[in-house]
């Protein structure tokens, strides 16, 4: 029993979590880059438009600094401490996970929480949602 339990603990869920969060991050790039060639094809760069190129890299900077694993990790230690089965919890839990990330990343900044793109949610939810399901596939069907 203790050998199950410790496997499971020390191989089983940080393995579904780096699949997880590998799936994510595919995602959240494919999207991610989907979108800015969007905003690009709309919004050309020229020579005389730094202020799109700074925009461009200021985006690229929050998507950078708000990457944090703490919300997929208080997810999957509620579920595993819970030992909670159920799909939708893991593929819920893992987009409003991701989707709180671009809050996080906002969070010291004064008055601009509000004010973050609905294009910018949907690609982190997205990307969650696949994370949570790749890591209910590998460990939470088992919890």
């Amino acid at each position: 029993m203790f050998w199950k339990t410790a496997g499971r603990v020390l191989i089983v869920i940080p393995f579904a979590l780096l699949v997880a969060a590998l799936a994510s991050a595919f995602v959240l790039v494919t999207l991610g880059l989907e979108r800015a060639t969007a905003f690009l094809h709309v919004n050309p760069i020229g020579d005389e438009d730094v202020e799109t190129v700074f925009a461009m890299v200021n985006q690229g900077a929050v998507l950078a600094a708000s990457i944090t694993i703490i919300p997929a990790l208080l997810m999957v230690v509620v579920g595993e401490v819970a030992r909670i089965r159920a799909l939708a919890y893991y593929v819920i839990g893992g987009g409003l996970a991701l989707a709180a990330v671009p809050l996080l990343a906002r969070y010291g900044q004064a008055g601009t929480v509000a004010s973050s793109d609905a294009i910018v949610w949907q690609v982190f939810a997205t990307a969650g949602f696949a994370g949570g399901f790749m890591y209910w596939l590998i460990a939470g069907r088992n919890a």
